[in-house]
């Protein structure tokens, strides 16, 4: 028992670390398309409330929520090598 709540806080802190990490690369990369398309359009607003507006837009969308499957992929893989080794 010991042994799986060890392996559940080690995980959750490893995932969490790489969930971290991966989320600032988005949020970085994105910021950086927009202040590129900034460049090239030069809208009538300013450039801090064209990627404040474009970071609203991609907080909103799929890409932010499919970045949590860095929780669920590795947790789903590991029930099903558990259940797998001792069931089957």
């Amino acid at each position: 028992m010991f042994a799986l709540l060890r392996l559940v806080v080690v995980g959750f802190v490893v995932l969490s670390i790489v969930y971290i990490c991966v989320s600032l690369y988005s949020r970085s990369v994105r910021r950086g398309r927009l202040d590129a398309e900034w460049e090239l359009d030069q809208p009538p607003m300013t450039r801090e409330a064209y990627i404040r507006k474009g970071m609203t837009e991609y907080e909103q969308s799929l890409r932010p929520k499919l970045i949590l499957g860095v929780y669920l992929v590795p947790t789903l893989l590991i029930c099903l090598i558990v259940y797998l080794t001792n069931f089957a």
